[in-house]
C-alpha cells in the first residue's frame, strides 16, 4: 500500500483554505472579545486582534453596508470570508483540483 503525502499533493488548496480559516476565526474572536472589551482598550490581546483584523475590515468596507453597527462589522466580514472560502472549494472541486475525502479505488 502506497501512501501519498496529502498536504504536499494539494498544497494549492490547503494553504489558501487554512489562511481563510485563520482570518475567519480571528474575526469571530474579535467579535466575541469586542462584546467584553472597550473598543479603545489597551489590553494586549485586544490590540493583537485589532492589528490583525483591521486591514481585513478596511478591505471589506466596500462590501459591508454602513448601516451595520461597528461591533457587528467583524461578524459580517467573517461571513463574507466564509462565503469566499466556500466558493474557493466549490470551484476547485468542480475542476477536480480539490482533495477527495472518500474511499479511493
Amino acid at each position: 500500500m502506497e501512501l501519498t503525502p496529502f498536504f504536499s499533493q494539494y498544497w494549492y488548496f490547503h494553504i489558501p483554505n487554512y489562511a481563510l480559516a485563520v482570518l475567519i476565526y480571528t474575526l469571530l474572536g474579535r467579535f466575541l472579545l469586542g462584546l467584553m472589551v472597550h473598543p479603545d482598550s489597551a489590553n494586549y490581546i485586544w490590540r493583537f486582534f485589532r492589528r490583525l483584523t483591521d486591514p481585513i475590515l478596511r478591505i471589506g468596507d466596500w462590501l459591508i453596508p454602513r448601516m451595520v453597527a461597528a461591533p457587528l462589522r467583524p461578524l459580517a466580514a467573517a461571513f463574507h470570508l466564509f462565503v469566499l472560502r466556500l466558493i474557493f472549494w466549490i470551484v476547485l472541486a468542480q475542476n477536480g483540483l480539490a482533495p477527495s475525502f472518500g474511499a479511493s479505488s
